[in-house]
């Protein structure tokens, strides 16, 4: 498969979690290893690119213009993690670049308040202010030195600055051999990850050392032009792809709104479809919220006049609303149906709070038994995955022991959790309750907890809470109180079983097309990442990183030497075999240097310094040479 190939299946694939965003590391990977276009052999291998940009720096030395070391290193195919074209050549970002940060000049926000704003005035992550005056004025690569976006990579690490700006020193400065090879770069920094070269977590840093250490593969510089051509190229589809998503999820959104309004407006059972439409997607969470609001109105079910209307089931039950009259009738909410009562919570329920931890007991009769904290206690249901015990006299168990059916809701914690409710549904045969939830018992066996279950629930619910809790940085709470007075809509006891029934009808249809959507999703993701591993030859197990499938480590740099020549002696563990022989071997065999090059899994450049002696032989290499030329194996072993 080829890339366009792939890019035509963007419609199937549209559904997986960042879609386009994995298409465009995709990009920017089969880029930087070499299989985004083809290698032209007519291309001057990188190798002779790197002494052009010796000669550069050389030149600019002299000038007095640069300092340090103007040679370049090379590094040996050990020393990296992935192949790359035999005409491409490893080197360290700091032996290619030219650094420019000693020309930086940080100013104050109040000291360029005061001044003119006329050129760009660039910090870690692109422009952040203008200013009266420029340090640059040609096209040069800056790469944030500091910030949070070195890790959460919101932004592009490394840009091109052009026309005349200043810099502060939140930003490397680089100049290299060309705007072509600035670019080539900018594009490598943006595909690796850099988390290797960051210090600190809290202020993340990339100092030029780190940098100056990155490895980076260099291709002949034509190669590098088709590539950064080919990635403006495809980033400018995925740019159109990415508007098309957008477009589309705009338009279902609104016909998602659409039709929540207009069953709103005619909410019966004939309408549900509206709801559930095959032609457009409401989320699940705005469809639950829909029914459980839908819900507290009565507008889920029809009302039946032969119901007994909820006043009159409260007279016949000993009980009464305390809402007067008056309040009821002048209430903003006075579109009842008929036959509903408004209430207060405590007029049909006796809420209680739960047993205290860390009390001293002193020489009471003890027993251990499980209690619900906050955390067990969700949204319409428990989870007690993880439920812990508490010591408690044995004459307090009745007054803090759950009962089947028993509405607990939460007390606060994080603004979300306030006012959460739950029905008890005695899976633990002895289950006590902690103070920060609330036990609620009915004042009449007739009356069921359900109803008031999804009323709390609902909008409506929580937003009584939200706005009668005490509320502190990130935490809130209520008070029993608080729980006793809430108003209640109080259907008849019939219609509140019928609309428990179709709430629990449609949320089972809701948790349906959940799944369903979160299938598509998983398959549209899997798709995605066999795609992705059929182009760049990864194992599905690691696509998740579309970076190289290992980055390469921040490896020790070896001595410097000039123009590529190395006069070390070698070391012990090298190969002392003459290179000339080397060469004669092949031929004998009749092979290539870009054919050795391949069998060894290294660049034909690699090859090339081996046989003519400015690259040191490992025993290693020399026994592999060997058999790869046919010797046998007494010679390899000599």
């Amino acid at each position: 498969m080829n890339l366009e190939t792939f890019f035509e299946k963007f419609e199937v694939i549209a559904d997986a979690p960042g879609a386009v965003g994995k298409m465009r590391e995709l990009v920017r990977h089969l880029a930087i290893t070499g299989k985004l276009v083809p290698q032209n052999s007519d291309d001057e291998p990188s190798i002779l690119l790197l002494d052009k940009i010796i000669a550069h720096k050389s030149a600019l030395a002299k000038e007095g213009k640069l300092r340090g070391s103007t040679s370049i290193v090379p590094m040996m195919a050990d020393d990296v993690e992935y192949i790359i074209p035999a005409s491409w050549t490893w080197a360290r970002f700091g032996d290619v670049m030219v650094n420019r940060d000693g020309e930086r000049i940080p100013v104050s926000k109040e000291e360029r308040e005061t001044r003119g704003k006329i050129y760009d005035y660039y910090g870690a992550s692109g422009v952040i202010d203008k200013i009266d005056n420029y340090l640059f004025d040609k096209p040069l690569l800056l790469i944030g030195e500091d910030g949070a976006n070195l890790i959460t990579r919101s932004k592009p690490i490394a840009f091109i600055a052009r026309g005349k700006y200043w810099v502060n020193n939140h930003a490397h400065v680089l100049d290299g051999i060309s705007e072509d090879f600035l670019r080539y770069v900018e594009l490598y920094i943006n595909a690796i990850n850099l988390e290797r070269y960051v210090t600190g977590s809290a202020q993340p840093k990339m100092n030029q050392a780190k940098m100056n250490s990155i490895p980076i593969a260099i291709p002949p510089l034509a190669e590098q032009k088709r590539i950064v051509a080919k990635v403006d190229e495809l980033m400018t589809l995925c740019d159109r792809l990415e508007a098309q998503q957008h477009e589309r999820e705009t338009r279902h959104a609104a016909l998602a709104r659409a039709s929540l309004a207009r069953f709103a407006d005619a909410a019966t059972p004939a309408n549900l479809n509206f709801l559930f439409h095959p032609s457009y997607t409401i989320s699940p969470a705005d469809l639950r919220k829909s029914i459980l609001t839908l819900a507290v109105h009565g507008k889920l079910v029809p009302q039946d006049p032969d119901d007994e209307p909820a006043d009159d089931c409260l007279s016949r039950l000993g009980l009464k609303s305390s809402i007067a009259f008056l309040d009821r009738a002048t209430a903003e909410d006075d579109s009842s149906p008929p036959g509903w009562g408004r209430i207060q919570f405590e007029d049909v329920a006796v809420v209680a709070g739960g047993v205290t931890l860390g009390r001293k007991l002193g020489d009471r009769k003890t027993v251990t038994l499980p209690y619900l904290r906050v955390a067990n206690v969700k949204r319409g249901e428990t989870d007690l995955s993880v439920v812990k015990e508490v010591s408690i006299a044995e004459d307090e168990i009745e007054r803090y022991a759950l009962r089947e059916n028993d509405l607990l809701m939460t007390e606060g914690g994080d603004w979300d959790k306030v006012g959460r409710a739950a029905i008890w549904r005695a899976e633990i045969p002895v289950c006590l309750h902690q103070n920060h939830v609330f036990r609620v018992r009915m004042r009449s066996a007739e009356l069921v907890p359900f109803w008031f279950e999804l009323f709390f629930n609902s909008p409506i619910g929580r937003s009584y809470f939200e706005s009668a809790s005490k509320q502190t940085t990130n935490l809130a709470s209520i008070n029993m109180r608080q729980v006793r007075s809430c108003a209640i809509p109080l259907p008849p006891l019939a219609e509140q079983r019928r609309i428990v029934a179709k709430v629990e009808q449609l949320m089972a249809l809701v948790d349906e097309l959940e799944a369903q959507l979160a299938a598509s999703r998983a398959v549209a993701a899997n798709l995605l990442t066999a795609l992705v591993a059929e182009l760049t030859g990864t194992p599905e197990s690691r696509v998740a990183s579309l970076a190289p499938a290992k980055q390469v480590e921040a490896l020790p740099r070896p001595k410097s030497h000039k123009a590529n020549v190395a006069t070390a002696k070698p070391a012990t563990h090298e190969s002392t075999v003459s290179p000339r022989t080397l060469v004669d071997l092949r031929k004998d065999a009749g092979l290539t240097q870009a054919a050795v090059a391949e069998a060894m899994g290294l660049n034909q450049a690699y090859i090339s310094q081996m046989e003519t002696g400015k690259r040191p032989i490992t025993k290693e290499q020399h026994c592999n040479l060997l058999k790869i030329y046919g010797m046998i194996a007494d010679e390899v072993a000599r």
